[in-house]
């Protein structure tokens, strides 16, 4: 691994700093949640200003490979997992893909006359009931985001805790002839609120993302309406435009 700076490259010193703290990120050298060298070891290092090192780690930053803490230094990020906004799949089945660990924690379940709001989303009839569902989601035993699910009763009468702890989508399709068709999603950024900082066991100012997506079986019924908070620091959504 190269580990010095040709000033006489056309390569940007802070680029080629970069690279050196990537290759170390890579290789593990340094690891996941442990601090890196500060700005004036490293700029004794390389024989550079704190500013040319600051540069580099300022778009390591931006990239998502390290973050700050103010008044205690500069730290390798976890790598944010993510999610193409193209495919339907089930948070359980997303992580298994990933190799990970999917968990769920149920901490509500119940029946309940939902808003107006989900009653035009479901397309249910007034007086209808949902189960409401309010999952922590976790991989790896890290949780990554809050779930609110509301199911349509007359779907499935007989949803229970346990049936709901794997992968919903798995549980529809074994029910149902239809297959699952497709969702609308959509993504908003926002701040934490206190509570969902205390279960996502981050910081009260930290950003999130909140998702709400409704999905169809194959016949354009609704069978789930899902207000979800995932982590910002540990989340991204991709996509690919095509012309």
């Amino acid at each position: 691994m190269n580990t010095k700076i040709d000033k006489n490259s056309r390569i940007p010193i802070y680029g080629q700093i970069e690279e050196i703290i990537k290759q170390k990120i890579y290789l593990k050298i340094y690891k996941i949640g442990e601090n890196i060298p500060s700005e004036r070891e490293l700029s004794v290092q390389f024989d550079v200003s704190r500013m040319t090192v600051r540069q580099a780690i300022t778009n390591l930053v931006n990239n998502g490979l390290l973050y700050r803490e103010k008044g205690r230094g500069t730290y390798v990020a976890n790598p944010k997992l993510e999610q193409p906004l193209t495919g339907l799949r089930s948070f359980t089945e997303d992580m298994l893909a990933r190799g990970m660990k999917p968990s769920s924690k149920i901490i509500r379940f119940e029946k309940i006359i939902p808003s107006l709001d989900v009653i035009n989303d479901l397309f249910l009839e007034s007086g209808d009931e949902v189960f409401y569902v309010v999952r922590i989601r976790s991989a790896d035993d890290k949780p990554m985001g809050i779930e609110r699910a509301y199911i349509p009763v007359k779907l499935i009468p007989n949803l229970d805790e346990q049936k709901i702890l794997g992968s919903f989508y798995q549980l529809i399709e074994a029910k149902f002839p239809q297959k699952i068709g497709n969702a609308v999603q959509q993504i908003e950024a926002s701040i934490v609120t206190k509570e969902e900082s205390k279960l996502l066991k981050i910081s009260p100012t930290s950003a999130v993302l909140n998702i709400k997506r409704i999905s169809y079986l194959s016949d354009g019924f609704p069978f789930e309406m899902v207000e979800s908070t995932y982590r910002a620091d540990s989340y991204k959504f991709i996509s690919e435009i095509k012309r």
